[in-house]
């Protein structure tokens, strides 16, 4: 690890900060359901919610939020300039494809959207006002999720982060890629609204 340059040691911390599986781990101490095999099987938020424990769900979701922003603050203040990028892209994918269960995590929103806090705040504040003005106007979770995550790398660029900008946008396509499911729920017309039982 010595010879890794300071982005890749970003990387690895960011990987292992977001492949902490904290959905799994809060519903095993609670002695709740194993999420792999509820639901999506997913180990995010929405999923933990499914167990009927809107209490860990919450803490799912603010736990899965903070890995993405601590890696990327971690990296800043120890490692390079660009360092808080690659440990933004390490702790996404190690959410979405923990190595501790097989590459199977969650989709990745929370995490996407705590590493934005971590690297431009404003961004942050993008994603989530996209996110919540389309829950509040089509009540689908997952078309805020996208379309919140397509708006964050534009805002990104328009502000002169041209390198997180495309880190981000690389993040935001493997989202996609993890919504693939809900994509095709969403152009059926069968997915699943807010408050809305699956």
């Amino acid at each position: 690890m010595d010879s890794l340059p300071p982005e890749g040691l970003a990387f690895v911390l960011g990987y292992l900060l977001g492949s902490i599986p904290f959905g799994l781990l809060l519903t095993r101490a609670a002695g709740t359901a194993d999420l792999r095999g509820i639901g999506s099987g997913n180990i995010g938020a929405t999923n933990v919610l499914r167990t009927g424990r809107k209490d860990l769900a919450a803490a799912t979701l603010v736990l899965d939020a903070l890995k993405g922003t601590a890696a990327v603050l971690l990296a800043g203040y120890y490692l390079s300039a660009d360092a808080p990028v690659a440990a933004a892209a390490g702790a996404f994918l190690g959410h979405v494809a923990p190595v501790w269960l097989r590459f199977r995590g969650g989709k990745g929103v929370a995490t996407f959207l705590g590493a934005l806090i971590g690297l431009h705040w404003p961004t942050a504040l993008a994603f989530a006002a996209v996110w919540l003005g389309v829950a509040a106007v089509t009540r689908y979770s997952s078309l805020s999720a996208l379309l919140a995550s397509s708006a964050a790398p534009l805002v990104l660029y328009a502000t002169d982060n041209e390198l997180p900008a495309v880190v981000v946008a690389a993040m935001a396509a493997l989202l996609w890629v993890k919504h693939r499911e809900n994509i095709a729920r969403l152009l059926s017309g069968t997915e699943s609204k807010i408050g809305q039982k699956a």
